[in-house]
């Protein structure tokens, strides 16, 4: 009983995602979708996702109303039209929405072109219409969910914490190739490099769907910083393949403090399997190349089937990065708990290869009808109760994920693991 009354207590999270509106993303990443798949997922707290666009804000404006402190509801009219659709498992579960947005900066610094990706929380409409009034001087917000502006991330940080001392700011990613902090092609070697003087103002980094917390916590530079997963959605069943634990209260403030300090209120994450994203090798997508940065080393960071670049990918750069040995692990750290997504679970035991077939979304549907949301699923019954309500392969399935007993063929330069 002790044990299910810590649960209750715990909040997960889902910060980073996509609306509609922005570029290869479902037509179904709309407000109504987002919550059905919430409940779902079991995710208590989602991201607006890409608050700067003005007609998606106009939709957050129509559909959302306050909650918790700085926190939002779907409204009766829209939430009503989705809970008599969902069964009494999911139906019950708490979602609540947060202001979030990604932005991407694309500018020279120190002689190189940099690409990075932010994540930015915001507590109020007030702040959005004040920030996104500066941004709109520097770029167009109408052209994408997330837009691409011409400016230097530090400044993109200078002009958050001006906007509000509540807004918080996210380097996201920070590992993947193209568009990060730390990417092989665009970034720095180190946060100062990118933010400089405020350095001390990045309190909370991504890790990305191909890295995880152990293979930043060998780069000192990143030991005291609080590190948060998300799932970077661009449709609705991909929520939750990534998210964060907390054990704090339900209000904006809270949250926020809890991710800004650190602190034991900041459970933990739950992760993707690295291995599974699609930049944690090297490779060459066009040459089907793959290869381990042992092995990329002695091809001199070359295709050996074209001889062009490889893509370096996630674990090559942590190792160009890091202070301390692969096996690394800090003496005292955050919960990291590895999931592989129940759809991905199903295809396997059904042998098929798209999570998206029939066959799936139909198990899919009946299991989540008889158990309860996903997280539940995942991360709580026992596989004896998951056997007992009729899914005895799948109790077996999911007995060897928790214990790690799973082979993964890594992603490499775009190509999913």
């Amino acid at each position: 009983m002790l044990h299910w009354l810590i649960m209750q207590t715990q909040l997960i999270l889902d910060l980073h995602l996509h609306s509609h509106y922005s570029r290869a993303t479902s037509k179904n990443m709309d407000l109504e979708h987002i919550y059905r798949w919430g409940k779902i997922k079991g995710i208590n707290v989602i991201g607006t996702a890409d608050f700067i666009h003005p007609a998606w804000l106009q939709e957050l404006q129509t559909k959302l109303e306050p909650a918790e402190p700085g926190l939002f509801k779907l409204k009766d009219q829209y939430a009503q039209e989705q809970d008599k659709t969902l069964p009494e498992s999911v139906k019950n579960q708490l979602m609540r929405f947060i202001f979030t947005t990604e932005i991407s900066t694309i500018y020279s610094k120190n002689d190189r072109v940099r690409k990075l990706h932010n994540v930015i929380v915001m507590p109020s409409f007030k702040a959005i219409a004040k920030f996104n009034h500066e941004l709109q001087k520097i770029g167009n917000l109408k052209a994408d969910g997330r837009p691409i502006l011409g400016l230097d991330s530090k400044k993109l940080l200078q002009l958050t914490l001006e906007t509000d001392p509540e807004a918080f700011f996210i380097p996201a990613h920070i590992w993947t190739p193209w568009f990060s902090m730390f990417g092989s092609k665009s970034g720095f070697d180190t946060i100062e490099a990118a933010f400089e003087e405020l350095t001390p103002k990045i309190s909370a980094i991504e890790t990305g769907l191909s890295s995880d917390p152990f293979m930043n916590w060998r780069v000192d530079q990143l030991k005291d910083l609080t590190i948060v997963s998300n799932s970077d959605a661009h449709s609705p069943q991909k929520l939750g393949r990534e998210a964060n634990v907390l054990n704090c209260e339900l209000s904006y403030p809270a949250i926020i403090e809890t991710l800004k300090t650190n602190d034991q209120r900041m459970v933990g994450t739950i992760e993707f399997y690295p291995q599974e994203g699609k930049y944690h090798y090297d490779g060459h997508r066009k040459c089907q190349i793959c290869l381990a940065p042992e092995k990329t080393k002695k091809h001199q960071n070359l295709c050996p089937k074209c001889g062009q670049p490889l893509v370096l990918g996630v674990d090559y750069r942590v190792n160009e990065l890091a202070d301390h040995p692969a096996d690394y692990q800090p003496q005292k750290h955050k919960q990291v708990e590895y999931i592989i997504p129940l759809a991905e679970i199903i295809a396997e035991i059904k042998g098929v290869k798209s999570t998206k077939t029939k066959t799936v979304q139909t198990e899919y549907q009946k299991i989540y009808q008889a158990l309860g949301n996903e997280f539940k699923i995942l991360r709580q019954l026992s596989p004896t109760d998951i056997k007992q309500a009729g899914f005895a392969i799948l109790a077996q399935a999911i007995k060897k994920m928790r214990a790690q007993e799973i082979i993964v063929k890594p992603g490499y330069d775009g190509v999913y693991g």
